[in-house]
């Protein structure tokens, strides 16, 4: 039986992507985690070179666990069919070290060319964790298009140019709420919450005792 964490536990977010920490964050907000980032802690980002998602998000989980903490991890990729699943499991890596997703965007287009399957999906892997080594991993996928160009200013990476299924907006456009209900990773959260956290909170206006705390690197 997986083990499920008590309110209130510490838990690191090991990322040091911003966008993703502040869409965790939402995500675990309701549970009552006090989550700290694996940036504030100083902590190095480890080599990603698991062949897939999970392995991936394991690493990095396990990294921040040895800390003593328990660790959540995500691992998610854009993947788009006529690139055969690229950029997938590389998603980080085709915007370099610069962190620069419109050109990762420009590659996309360049190499899809003028292909008439459209299609693409994101696909998240949370993994939790506990500093004695066990984890648990949890799949969200979410299907969609690639759009004619990218569109919108919010969201952060490939939202500009993914529009789900069933949607008109991309996830550029979005309302963050919206995406934050119905996103790849929110999939996997809910799984993860089901499964390894409190039931959520009735929050007040007056905040609880129990609410999140994000320390960022530049507090």
């Amino acid at each position: 039986m997986t083990r499920r964490l008590e309110p209130g536990t510490r838990l690191i977010v090991a990322t040091h992507n911003d966008g993703k920490l502040r869409e965790m964050a939402d995500l675990l907000r309701p549970h009552g985690m006090q989550a700290v980032s694996a940036g504030a802690l100083g902590l190095l980002e480890p080599a990603e070179d698991a062949p897939d998602f999970a392995g991936n998000a394991r690493i990095k989980a396990l990294t921040a666990a040895s800390t003593g903490s328990p660790a959540l991890a995500d691992d998610s990729g854009f993947c788009v069919a006529a690139l055969g699943g690229a950029p997938g499991v590389l998603s980080a890596r085709w915007a370099g070290p610069e962190k620069d997703f419109a050109a990762a965007i420009e590659r996309v287009y360049r190499e899809m060319g003028d292909a008439a399957d459209r299609r693409a999906w994101f696909v998240s892997v949370l993994c939790l964790a506990w500093p004695d080594g066990e984890t648990a991993t949890f799949m969200g996928r979410v299907e969609g298009t690639v759009a004619a160009g990218p569109r919108g200013t919010l969201g952060f990476g490939y939202d500009p140019v993914f529009i789900p299924n069933g949607i008109q907006e991309t996830y550029g456009e979005m309302d963050p709420v919206l995406k934050n209900a119905t996103s790849h990773r929110a999939r996997a959260m809910a799984q993860l919450a089901a499964a390894c956290l409190p039931p959520p909170l009735a929050l007040s206006g007056s905040r609880s005792e129990l609410r999140l705390a994000i320390t960022k690197e530049q507090e």
